[in-house]
């Protein structure tokens, strides 16, 4: 999609500066900026891994139907999440507990893989779930590979 300006406006709203990201001289944006930038940093590890946590435990709590995960996770990855709510790895301790999550601790083993892990507190019962994303497919999508919960 490209946006056209008048030839009277110079300022150019809503748009990083030219070559602010390194990855052409000409200014021009590629379609897909990790696979065509070097040296261009991936997304936060540590903000996509605090924002999959949230959901994950949101799945495993029951607040969030394991559905909606699909797509963001591998088959081998489902299988674990479905048998984990089967198994009620995260219970309430009562209706009006909701879950507290602590920090989330990710690291990167690969520039395609981040391991992280993060404290559950539901009233006055902790558990720990842990989960690896990895970059698939063509466009690179996150998914997760992995889910344990105790």
């Amino acid at each position: 999609m490209t946006v056209q300006f008048s030839a009277h406006l110079t300022a150019r709203p809503h748009r990083r500066p030219r070559n602010a990201g390194g990855c052409d001289p000409a200014g021009r944006r590629p379609r897909h900026p990790r696979a065509a930038c070097t040296g261009t940093p991936g997304p936060d590890s540590g903000a996509l891994a605090a924002r999959f946590a949230r959901q994950l435990v949101e799945v495993l709590t029951g607040a969030r139907p394991s559905g909606q995960l699909m797509r963001h996770t591998s088959l081998d990855g489902y299988g674990q999440l479905a048998s984990l709510v089967r198994a009620g790895a995260l219970r309430r301790g009562g209706p009006a507990d909701r879950p507290r999550l602590g920090p989330v601790h990710d690291r990167s083993p690969s520039p395609e893989a981040v391991e992280a892990c993060v404290r559950v507190d539901l009233g006055r019962r902790h558990h720990m779930v842990a989960f690896r994303l990895e970059q698939r497919g063509p466009a690179g999508q996150w998914q997760c590979t992995a889910v344990e919960a105790r």
